[in-house]
């Protein structure tokens, strides 16, 4: 029971930990992604929780962060003042401070209640998806496993295979200077251990990435006669 209460308790820190991510830089919108593009209302919560973290923005500075141009984030800040979402308050002659009004703070945090439901749901789906690939490989017997890619999506396959009889031989990543540092309680590693890690899988876990990785360990993996596992 104090096993399953741990297990459970790591996992929602795991999930607390993206959610709190993905909303710090709510600002800063992942832009152009092909199956997530950001909607007209994902554009709205930005510029009001940029604009409640810090009300001295210009236009410029706002633009900037959001990747939009000046004149749309201009139209955009005129719509909201017209939903007396925001308040234009004179800086000098030439500029304004944007501040939210207390309607424009109570939609922020209304939306942001309901971005994070709905991120809550992409996170547990993610997670299904990655339980049942390992079930895959534990069905085949293949219990021990090296993983390529400490990331988010790393993040999320630890917390499915904590309840899970596998062992995690290495965690390795092509990126420097993560080497030598420690990602959720394993050292990440240089590629080159999997030369001498005792392992029968390599699970890619980084979804962008899955094919030039892949190419890369084909012909380790096929000396050692080791499988090569995507999500």
């Amino acid at each position: 029971m104090h096993r399953l209460a741990a297990d459970r308790h790591a996992c929602y820190k795991g999930r607390n930990r993206l959610l709190d991510r993905s909303m710090n830089n709510l600002a800063v919108l992942p832009l152009r992604k092909r199956y997530y593009a950001p909607s007209q209302e994902t554009w709205v919560l930005a510029i009001l929780d940029a604009l409640s973290r810090d009300s001295e923005l210009s236009q410029r500075a706002l633009a900037r962060h959001l990747g939009r141009s000046g004149a749309v984030v201009n139209q955009r800040l005129h719509e909201l003042r017209a939903r007396r979402l925001v308040r234009f308050e004179a800086r000098d002659a030439k500029s304004y401070r944007y501040v939210l009004t207390p309607e424009g703070e109570r939609l922020r945090g209304e939306m942001i209640s309901r971005c994070t439901s709905e991120a809550i749901h992409i996170y547990t789906a993610l997670k299904r998806h990655c339980r049942e690939r390992l079930e895959r490989l534990r069905a085949g017997k293949i219990l021990k496993i090296a993983m390529f890619g400490a990331s988010e999506t790393c993040e999320v396959v630890l917390s499915a295979v904590r309840d899970m009889p596998f062992r995690i031989m290495a965690l390795v990543d092509n990126d420097p200077a993560k080497h030598g540092t420690v990602f959720h309680g394993y050292v990440v590693s240089s590629p080159r251990v999997l030369e001498l890690v005792d392992c029968q899988a390599v699970l890619i876990t980084s979804f962008g990435r899955q094919a030039e990785i892949r190419e890369q360990l084909l012909p380790l993996c096929r000396a050692r006669g080791v499988e090569i596992a995507t999500l």
